[in-house]
């Protein structure tokens, strides 16, 4: 047991002065997370795989609404399996773990550990598929994937194997496959801002930035704060016959004749913790967004030792009336520690809501709520506590989507030539929308110069530039460059 104090455990760096240690720091002294033995890889603590339970339990009741079911696939893939989509596998090569041996034993055929499961699932799926009867085929699998990083790894944003869910359909026509694109960019688009509370752009990913073997990827782009970098927070890929064709996925159509079917895949991983973390957390730690928060309200019974039976029992029965009410509640009865270190300890695990409960509140029927995000503390009835606890809870949702959304925009800039988009880049850093040509050479050039590739060209083109911001040839898009994680 260490001699320090425990206060002294909370983050000792501005989030605004060191961003990445801050980062770090509320990752690991919020207890989600903790490095694990092995470079690049992180082990996910109780209270950090909650957060990603309430991610995974919205998204999943969503994917069943819509017509998905789950299912499970290994985590090795032959490598002959592989090189039948050359071009897609390319792609994760240098990222690829392989497996040669069993025991001391040299293996026949290496086999790699899941990058993404697209050749695996389609060897599969050549089989289960013969007619239009078996179609559309709408399976998501819960996994995770594992990829050599070669850049800094960070915890959540880039490690060597993350959580994630990666849904795979098969559908009879292009225009199935295209609405199975939107309707999950909707889906994602909905869990990350009215969930997460962090507002994204969607659009178009360019042809060199697309998911490799895809005929076009759509993508939910966020900004993060302090460091100006944008976040990829979700995919959704139209496949077109790009696999159906090497993996032979046929079907018997109505007309009697053989047809190639029309793909997608999408997927979301718990790089959006990580989103959550930077976007809403302060210098106290974090501060989580209610409706994914594994406790909403947290009571602190606050005592002396001939009250503390009296306070413990009316602070349980606060937290059996929220539960009730469905509200994620927990009460901290420990003896151990004094009530400001359990604020202290509250805070910095961003718990949404807090209500205090002493003899004198008791006695006048009244409780004290303290909002995370503010800090603002109010008074109500010991009558009205699930209502007042559902608003307070809900105006913190509202508020944190709010002052992100307000981020976004302030780190959205219109660089009038390429001398103000590299000193903005540079600079501040946010997205820089800007015309593009369509050229690569264009993007590449830019992407080697400042270090910022095309985010994302959002669907609304209702702010075209006329030229170029590189090249000052016609403009045919408007993109948004930035530096990403």
């Amino acid at each position: 047991m260490s001699s320090q104090p425990r206060e002294a455990a909370g983050i000792t760096v501005k989030k605004s002065e060191d961003f990445s240690e801050w980062y770090t720091q509320a990752v690991l002294k919020a207890g989600l997370a903790d490095y694990a033995p092995v470079k690049g890889f992180i082990v996910l603590r109780p209270y950090g795989y909650a957060i990603w339970e309430s991610i995974r339990d919205i998204l999943d009741r969503q994917f069943k609404e819509t017509g998905h079911q789950n299912g499970f696939l290994p985590v090795l893939i032959p490598e002959s399996l592989l090189s039948k989509e050359e071009d897609h596998f390319a792609g994760f090569t240098p990222e690829v773990f392989w497996v040669t041996k069993a025991g001391t034993n040299d293996i026949g055929e290496k086999l790699a550990l899941r990058p993404t499961s697209e050749t695996l699932a389609y060897s599969m799926f050549a089989k289960w598929i013969t007619s239009y009867r078996d179609l559309p085929l709408k399976i998501n699998f819960w996994n995770t994937a594992l990829r050599a990083e070669i850049k800094a790894t960070k915890p959540f944003i880039r490690t060597s194997e993350f959580l994630w869910q990666e849904g795979h359909t098969v559908h009879a026509t292009e225009q199935e496959a295209e609405q199975e694109v939107m309707t999950i960019l909707g889906i994602y688009k909905d869990l990350i801002e009215n969930q997460i509370a962090v507002p994204a752009v969607t659009g178009f990913k360019s042809d060199r930035e697309k998911f490799v073997g895809a005929k076009y990827t759509t993508t939910l782009e966020g900004m993060m704060p302090v460091e100006g970098k944008a976040l990829q927070m979700g995919t959704s890929h139209h496949l077109g016959q790009n696999f159906s064709k090497p993996f032979e996925i046929k079907y018997l159509g109505k007309d009697t004749k053989e047809h190639f079917a029309w793909q997608t895949s999408w997927g979301v991983s718990w790089r959006l913790i990580g989103a959550l973390i930077m976007v809403h957390g302060d210098d106290k730690g974090l501060v989580l967004p209610p409706k994914v928060a594994p406790i909403q309200v947290v009571i602190v019974p606050i005592f002396k030792d001939k009250d503390a039976q009296e306070v413990k029992d009316h602070a349980s029965g606060i937290e059996a009336e929220l539960k009730r009410a469905g509200i994620r509640a927990y009460m901290d009865g420990r003896d151990e520690y004094t009530s400001g270190w359990k604020f202290n300890e509250w805070e910095m695990k961003g718990v949404p809501l807090r209500i205090n409960i002493g003899p004198r509140d008791i006695a006048e029927g009244q409780l004290e709520f303290v909002r995370r995000d503010t800090k603002e503390k109010s008074k109500s009835g010991r009558n009205k506590l699930v209502e007042t606890a559902n608003i307070l809870l809900e105006q913190i949702q509202s508020s944190l989507l709010a002052k992100a959304t307000q981020l976004l925009q302030e780190n959205i800039s219109k660089p009038a030539d390429y001398s103000e988009f590299k000193s903005t880049i540079e600079g501040k850093g946010g997205f820089a929308l800007a015309g593009w040509c369509g050229r690569q050479e264009c993007e590449v050039k830019i992407k080697e110069e400042t270090g910022a590739d095309i985010r994302v060209i959002p669907f609304e083109q209702k702010e075209m530039p006329d030229k170029c911001i590189y090249c000052g040839q016609q403009s045919k898009k408007a993109a948004m460059f930035a530096r990403a994680y």
